[in-house]
């Protein structure tokens, strides 16, 4: 796993908390990536290449997925990353798609868009 793509996931994560956020978003949503702590760098760079992998072994085809069931991927694959490095997490950082805001929802869409257009 590459700082690189994490990075990119990194700054799609900080662009969407900045454009859907309602009001002035927490710091730690918007730490830079040099600052963010270890397990998020490294669950950032794994989210990515998921998303990566996704996209090439199917032929680029889940890229006709709806912008919802993108998100839907990206938030199922971080919630892998909190269980991996979280061993008791608290329920709205494990919570399903249905329970998310809306703010997070848009961003998860858009880090996987902005994912597709690196690979």
């Amino acid at each position: 796993m590459s700082d690189e793509n994490g990075r990119v996931f990194r700054e799609a994560w900080i662009a969407g908390v900045t454009k859907h956020y309602p009001g002035e978003p927490k710091p730690g949503y918007i730490t830079p990536w040099d600052e963010a702590p270890d397990w998020e760098r490294q669950s950032a760079a794994a989210v990515y290449e998921q998303v990566a992998v996704f996209i090439q072994v199917t032929a680029g085809a889940a890229t006709k997925l709806t912008r919802e069931q993108k998100g839907r991927f990206v938030s199922l694959c971080w919630i892998g990353q909190i269980y991996k490095h979280i061993p008791e997490p608290k329920s709205a950082y494990v919570a399903d798609w249905d329970d998310l805001p809306d703010w997070q929802k848009q961003t998860d869409m858009e880090i996987f868009e902005r994912t597709e257009k690196s690979v």
